[in-house]
């Protein structure tokens, strides 16, 4: 994987101490889109369960992870599609 992917793991995983972390390059759909970056690393999906999202409400759990991501949101992430779950949400 390249340096966002391994950024967005890092990042999510020192932050959140996920149970369950699935990243996937999305930007191979996106090639031709605006923001699209034909090297890849542009659009991503992430799916992270985690304890600290317990009680949290959706639009709460996905500003946590987009200020862990903050500086790659700024940047060279163009997109990113959360799923945040608590342990035992499906």
């Amino acid at each position: 994987m390249g340096a966002i992917f391994d950024a967005i793991r890092d990042k999510l995983t020192t932050a959140f101490q996920p149970s369950r972390l699935e990243i996937e390059d999305d930007s191979a759909r996106h090639q031709g889109h605006e923001g699209a970056n034909p090297a890849g690393e542009s659009h991503f999906n992430v799916l992270i369960e985690a304890q600290a999202f317990v009680g949290a409400a959706k639009v709460a759990r996905q500003r946590m992870v987009y200020h862990a991501l903050a500086q790659e949101l700024a940047g060279p992430l163009h997109a990113l599609s959360v799923k945040a779950l608590a342990p035992g949400e499906g």
